[in-house]
């Protein structure tokens, strides 16, 4: 059985949940590790087991010194550009964290040069091997709703009003971002709209910013359009109380709060905010669960996407969120922050 010797460039704060799924895996290795940080490096490869010499102050030297197969890029979206273009010269397969990059333009480079150089490329979109959206998916393949008619997805957080300056951060970043919550997290949703439902042909979008403490927005909403009688809405705060069942932590951390219900022809899907999973009869007078529990289980949902990514680099298989078709999905992104400036609805191609 090959060995799959893994690169990993970026040991910030998300890095550690690549680690530890790749560490899962008896076909792979953590071969090397690089970061611009030492202390952020020596904290991973601590971690990790990685010796010091496996540890890199940039991807060139590792490129040039470690035996490895695949390069998986933990760092902003303002560096992938140049580390895809380094690791695909290299002759690696990539591996690389959303968003993709800061432009379609800038992504459709990407994917050209790891095209031209013969080397996979996928993009890290775990929210669709989230369980309860892998759930949903099982749901709808199965047609227990019928065709689906409309859709909505409530996401909420109170985040962004408690990013006081001085407040420790797990990504301070946020706070400068000119584009947050629907670059930050649309990539997500529209990855995942697109993973249920397919691609929409049209998107309207009115965003805002609410806390004074960032520069991006962080709320909106955007609804989606589909020309097959389908449409649904989402519906997204970081800046909202409506969901808060206690108070917040003292820690200013992330505490997304999902809901989803699924109008279909012969039922109604519902995810609660509980992680419950049900679906209402035709008639409205039953409601059977599907799931009692679920939850955002990310460490999970990073095992299943990186296990699915070795599985097609060993069968050739594609891969469902390739370079290529993360296109789209940034299309989606830009599209709606169009129509919010320009208050029209933009069309995908």
């Amino acid at each position: 059985m090959k060995t799959w010797k893994v690169g990993l460039v970026g040991t910030g704060y998300w890095s550690e949940k690549h680690l530890a799924a790749w560490q899962r895996m008896p076909e792979v290795e953590i071969a090397a590790l690089c970061d611009v940080t030492p202390t952020a490096l020596q904290r991973r490869a601590s971690q990790f087991g990685v010796p010091e010499s496996r540890c890199y102050g940039t991807l060139a030297e590792m490129l040039a010194d470690a035996d490895i197969d695949i390069i998986d890029i933990v760092t902003g979206p303002d560096t992938h550009s140049e580390l895809v273009s380094q690791a695909a010269a290299a002759g690696k397969h990539i591996m690389c964290q959303k968003p993709f990059a800061r432009s379609s333009e800038e992504a459709r480079r990407m994917v050209e040069q790891a095209q031209a150089a013969g080397v996979r490329l996928m993009v890290t979109e775990n929210w669709r091997w989230l369980k309860p959206f892998q759930i949903i998916k099982g749901v709808l393949e199965e047609d227990r709703i019928g065709t689906p008619r409309v859709a909505r997805y409530l996401h909420t957080d109170f985040y962004t009003p408690r990013m006081t300056e001085g407040t420790e951060l797990p990504q301070p970043v946020f706070r400068t971002m000119p584009q947050l919550l629907f670059y930050e997290m649309g990539v997500h949703w529209f990855d995942t709209w697109r993973y249920l439902f397919g691609t929409p042909q049209r998107v309207y979008a009115e965003m805002l910013r609410i806390s004074p403490h960032i520069q991006g927005e962080d709320t909106g909403t955007v609804m989606m359009g589909h020309d097959h009688g389908f449409y649904g809405l989402l519906d997204a705060s970081w800046a909202t109380r409506q969901n808060l069942n206690e108070p917040p932590s003292e820690e200013v951390r992330a505490n997304h709060v999902e809901r989803l219900t699924i109008d279909g022809e012969d039922g109604t899907l519902k995810l609660y905010d509980n992680g419950r999973i049900t679906v209402v009869s035709r008639d409205g007078r039953s409601e059977a669960t599907v799931a009692e529990t679920t939850e955002l289980d990310h460490e999970e949902s990073h095992f299943r996407l990186q296990r699915h990514f070795v599985d097609c680099l060993m069968t050739g298989a594609p891969f469902q969120t390739s370079g290529e078709d993360n296109l789209v999905t940034l299309q989606m992104v830009e599209a709606a922050y169009v129509s919010a400036q320009e208050h029209r609805p933009v069309w995908i191609k």
